[in-house]
C-alpha cells in the first residue's frame, strides 16, 4: 500500500472568481498526482485559501481553512493544522509574493511562511512570480523566506533573476507556471470555410477601470479602454464572430471583466456577450475553440497558448514579458512604450498572420514541457525521499 503525504496547498483556491487563481490550483493538482503517481505515494491535501464566496470547481481536500486573523492567532487555527502537514506547497496566489501590494496582504503573505518555519514543516515556493521587491522591511523578509525555503520555483527568468540576486542562498529553480497543464476539454472550430473566424477579447475590467483607483495605476502608455474599443470595432468590420470573455468575476466593481465586458456588449450589440464560466477547465475548453484572442488576463492567454490558439496578451506588468520571454513569443502588447495607435496596429497584424503565432506556439512547446518536467520531476524525489 502507498505511504500517505499530506500536502498542504498555501494561497491557493478552489472557488476564486479570478480563474487564473483557480487554474494554478487545479493545474497544480495535476502535476502533483503526477509526481505522486512516479513516487508511488498517495497525496492527502488540505487547501489554505482567502475568503471567496464562490462555489467550489474542484474538491477532495482533507481539509480546507480560510486564512484570515482568527485562523492565524487562534491556537486552534493554523498553528495546529501545520501539525499535520507533510510538506506545504505556497503558490502564492501567483503573483503575490511582491511588495506591490497593500502591507496587510503582504503580512499574511509572509507570516503564513513563517509559521511553518517555527512548526519545522518543509516550505516549497510553487512556481511563482518573485518579486518585484523594492522597500524595507519587504526585501528583508522576502529574502529570509526565500533561504528558509526547501525550495522556491520562479515561473519566469525575471524572477529567477530577482530570487538569485535577493538570496543568493536560495535553492532557487526555473520552472514555468504551472496553469500551462490545465486540463480542458478542446471546442471543435466549425469545418465550414464559410463560418465567421471566432475571435476572443478578454477584456480585463482592471485595465478598462484604469486600475483600483481609476488612475492609470499601473503606468501603462495605452489608453487600454480606447484601444479595447477600437479593437472590438475593427474585428467586427472585418467580419469576425467577436466574443466577450470575462476571466475574473468579483464584486469589486473596477476588478470585474464581466462588468466591462456588458458596457462593451451594450455599446456594439453585435458582439457575443459569452456567460460566466463554472472553472478554469471551463474556460480553457471555450477559448480552445477560437480563431484568434486577445487577452488582458495572464491565465486567459495561458489558456489560449496552452491549447494552441494564437494569442496577444496586453501586458500590464513584467511577469507577462517574463513568461512570454521565456518562450520567445514576441506577439504581446507591452505594458510600456506603444501609443494607442501602435497597439491596435500591432494587434491587427499579429491577427492577420496567426499562422506565424500558431507556428511559434507549436516550437516553443518543448520549452514548456521542459519547465514543467522539472518541477514535477523534483517533487517526486521529494515525495520518494519523504516516503523511504
Amino acid at each position: 500500500m502507498n505511504k500517505v503525504l499530506t500536502i498542504g496547498l498555501l494561497w491557493h483556491s478552489n472557488s476564486s472568481g479570478n480563474l487564473g487563481v483557480g487554474a494554478l490550483t487545479v493545474s497544480h493538482l495535476e502535476l502533483i498526482h503526477r509526481a505522486a503517481s512516479r513516487a508511488g505515494i498517495s497525496p492527502r491535501f488540505i487547501l489554505f485559501h482567502p475568503h471567496d464566496p464562490s462555489p467550489p470547481y474542484v474538491g477532495g481536500f482533507a481539509a480546507s481553512h480560510v486564512i484570515n486573523g482568527r485562523f492565524m492567532i487562534s491556537p486552534g487555527g493554523y498553528w495546529k493544522e501545520l501539525g499535520q502537514v507533510d510538506l506545504m506547497l505556497d503558490i502564492g496566489a501567483g503573483d503575490s509574493f511582491a511588495d506591490i501590494y497593500p502591507n496587510k496582504r503582504f503580512a499574511y503573505i509572509i507570516a503564513t511562511k513563517e509559521y511553518c518555519f517555527l512548526k519545522g514543516v518543509p516550505l516549497v515556493l510553487a512556481p511563482q512570480t518573485i518579486g518585484p521587491f523594492s522597500r524595507q522591511p519587504h526585501i528583508s523578509a522576502a529574502r529570509h523566506v526565500m533561504e528558509r525555503a526547501h525550495a522556491v520555483f520562479a515561473r519566469d527568468p525575471l524572477s529567477f533573476d530577482v530570487a538569485k540576486q535577493m538570496a543568493p542562498e536560495a535553492r532557487v529553480h526555473r520552472a514555468i507556471d504551472v496553469a500551462f497543464a490545465l486540463p480542458f476539454t478542446r471546442t471543435a472550430r466549425p469545418g465550414s470555410d464559410d463560418q465567421p473566424l471566432r475571435v476572443g477579447v478578454n477584456v480585463s475590467g482592471l485595465l478598462y477601470s484604469g486600475g483600483y483607483s481609476g488612475a492609470n495605476d499601473y503606468g501603462l502608455t495605452i489608453d487600454y479602454r480606447a484601444y479595447t474599443d477600437q479593437l472590438v470595432a475593427a474585428f467586427l468590420q472585418r467580419g469576425a464572430r467577436v466574443e466577450l470573455i470575462a476571466h475574473v468575476n468579483t464584486s469589486l466593481p473596477r476588478d470585474d471583466d464581466g462588468a466591462a465586458c456588458d458596457i462593451i456588449h451594450d455599446r456594439y450589440p453585435e458582439t457575443v456577450r459569452v456567460p460566466g464560466f463554472a472553472s478554469p477547465s471551463a474556460a480553457k475548453s471555450h477559448i480552445s475553440g477560437l480563431d484568434f484572442l486577445v487577452a488582458g488576463r495572464m491565465h486567459a492567454s495561458i489558456a489560449a497558448w496552452s491549447s494552441g490558439v494564437p494569442v496577444v496578451p496586453v501586458s500590464y506588468s513584467r511577469k507577462f514579458e517574463g513568461l512570454y520571454g521565456s518562450l520567445s513569443y514576441p506577439w504581446l502588447v507591452p505594458a510600456k512604450g506603444f501609443t494607442t495607435a501602435e497597439a491596435l496596429a500591432f494587434t491587427l497584424d499579429a491577427f492577420d498572420r496567426r499562422s506565424e503565432l500558431h507556428a511559434d506556439i507549436a516550437s516553443a512547446q518543448p520549452v514548456v514541457d521542459a519547465n514543467l518536467e522539472t518541477y514535477v520531476g523534483w517533487l517526486s524525489d521529494t515525495f520518494r525521499r519523504m516516503a523511504a
